[in-house]
């Protein structure tokens, strides 16, 4: 068998997440928790399986937070894939508190991040983390302080590399003045491209551009539609798709699609096995800005 049926996300190449390469197709986490990012999942044992079938599938790189359950999805990690292969990169988050089921509240108080940095390294079993990620930058709260905690647990040894998630090129610039940073995760998709200036600052820096909600296609999936008639010319889904144009729109892309499904799981990771060529690619986003 092929390495890239074996491992389908080889065929996607690898980015640096400083001194850290992964394959850029990746896994996301959230969706392993209850209803509403909320609790338990329905089918624990399930979850357990989808995470370590993306491991045999070639995914190097698993992104979860605090708040997805809260901690249910790092102790499911935990839970299925620790030891974990030296490989692994395990990206978490914090600054995004819960109050209830899909309620989220920034909060970037330094005593706050640092007591979550401690907190994920406990239930991922891990000495350091690889990627700790801003979750959100909270505008009751100095950027410098908040930054200024994420380098203190950085130079702790607690964390390794540092990250943001949804930020302008104007906060990308003052973050990066206060801490080294390695990428950003911002929303964007196919459909939705409002971080098209993010995305580039990125590009421009060489740092990983993570896009969640990656797999979002809108009205084009539609019977008919103009993707449901490229996958058909592609033997591939209208979600494999989207994921594919990620992959080729560029280089500092790693889309982390998400899942509680094994057989979804493996739809996704097939993606990186897509070709499209450059007039795929035009046709995809001209229908999809049409």
């Amino acid at each position: 068998m092929s390495v890239e049926r074996q491992a389908p996300v080889r065929a996607g190449g690898t980015h640096r997440l400083g001194d850290l390469e992964v394959h850029r197709l990746g896994f996301g986490a959230m969706r392993l928790t209850g209803e509403g990012i909320w609790g338990e999942p329905a089918d624990p044992d399930g979850a357990v399986r989808v995470l370590r079938r993306a491991v045999e599938l070639g995914v190097d790189l698993i992104d979860t937070a605090d708040s997805y359950g809260p901690e249910v999805s790092e102790r499911l990690i935990a839970e299925a894939l620790h030891p974990y292969p030296e490989e692994l990169v395990i990206a978490t988050k914090a600054g995004l508190v819960r109050t209830g089921p899909g309620e989220w509240h920034p909060v970037g108080r330094p005593e706050y991040l640092t007591q979550q940095a401690h907190l994920s390294c406990r239930r991922l079993q891990v000495e350091a983390i690889d990627l700790f990620q801003l979750h959100r930058i909270d505008p009751q709260v100095p950027v410098a302080e908040q930054l200024g905690a994420l380098r203190d647990l950085q130079e702790a040894g607690v964390i390794r590399h540092i990250g943001l998630s949804e930020v302008t090129v104007e906060q990308l610039e003052e973050a990066s003045g206060l801490a080294e940073i390695v990428s950003v995760q911002n929303r964007y998709n196919l459909v939705d491209r409002e971080h098209e200036a993010v995305l580039a600052a990125c590009e421009q820096r060489g740092l990983a551009f993570i896009p969640w909600f990656p797999v979002a296609t809108g009205t084009l999936a539609r019977p008919g539609g103009p993707l449901d008639e490229l996958a058909r010319e592609h033997d591939a889904t209208p979600a494999q798709l989207a994921l594919a144009w990620l992959l080729r729109r560029s280089p500092v892309m790693l889309p982390i699609p998400g899942t509680s499904s094994v057989a979804h799981l493996e739809e996704n990771c097939s993606a990186a096995t897509v070709e499209l060529d450059e007039a795929d690619v035009d046709r995809l986003a001209r229908a999809a800005t049409a």
